[in-house]
């Protein structure tokens, strides 16, 4: 697409920050606009498939929104609380027998290179939207600093967790669910590679083909989330937010809370 809206000479030509790089091969408006389409298409499916998970488990969907078994829930997917070993803190038994945080550490560098690189897309669109201020910005900028810090992360946590699954006993894998793990793993490696390397030469000639490779592999992790191995954070959340649930409610005979 990005090849098809310009001519070579101009796809191949550096572009300097201030005439705007990125913006000269694609404009704004047309990034944005298939960007913003696609992610409320995946914010759709989303809230579709837990507006049918919940009341599914018997449950009330104002539940959910109970402060505090929604904040317990919160803090415990934030901190990955139940990788620990089952209150021991020793870690836990993955990909070998030996425990380990090996798990719970790679986890984190993804979920969290994943959030700050969001955080970076979001600190850039009030830039660019509220303060006026357009993209490209300066590596000492916040939206710059969010994202290779975050890009960093989702280098090494994706990678750590394609390791261990490869160490893993045979006997616990499960053939049907291995493309799904490992093309969500490889998406988010990709996306990451692809962005520092944009952050690289973006007033190179090279700029343009970072830039359509870097948006093809955003473009696939958008279309796939709803069906992919993403929304194992969503469903992970809801079951945590019905466990606190859970032990609230009496139980007949046994105790009142």
């Amino acid at each position: 697409l990005a090849g098809a809206l310009t001519n070579p000479d101009q796809f191949f030509a550096a572009h300097s920050d201030a005439q705007g790089s990125f913006y000269a091969l694609m404009p704004h408006n047309l990034m944005a606009g298939v960007f913003g389409a696609v992610s409320v298409f995946v914010a759709f499916a989303l809230l579709m498939g837990f507006l049918r998970f919940w009341p599914y488990m018997g449950e009330d969907l104002v539940d959910f929104f109970k402060p505090k078994p929604l904040g317990e829930a919160t803090v415990d997917a934030l901190t990955l609380k139940y990788l620990d070993g089952g209150g021991e803190n020793e870690g836990c038994t993955f990909p070998t027998e030996q425990k380990s945080f090996s798990r719970k550490t790679f986890h984190h560098f993804t979920f969290y290179g994943f959030m700050l690189c969001f955080a970076a897309t979001s600190v850039a669109t009030f830039y660019h939207y509220v303060l006026n201020i357009p993209a490209p910005y300066p590596f000492w900028s916040v939206p710059v600093l969010l994202g290779t810090v975050g890009g960093i992360g989702l280098l090494i946590g994706p990678v750590g967790l394609l390791w261990i699954k490869h160490q893993r006993d045979p006997e616990f894998k499960v053939p049907e669910q291995t493309g799904m793990d490992a093309g969500f793993l490889v998406l988010l490696f990709m996306i990451s590679l692809t962005g520092l390397g944009l952050l690289i030469w973006r007033e190179s000639g090279a700029m343009g083909t970072w830039l359509a490779i870097h948006l093809g592999f955003v473009l696939a992790l958008f279309l796939t989330m709803p069906y992919g191995k993403f929304v194992h954070a969503m469903y992970r959340l809801a079951a945590l937010v019905r466990f606190h649930l859970e032990k609230r409610r009496p139980v007949p005979g046994i105790a009142p809370e």
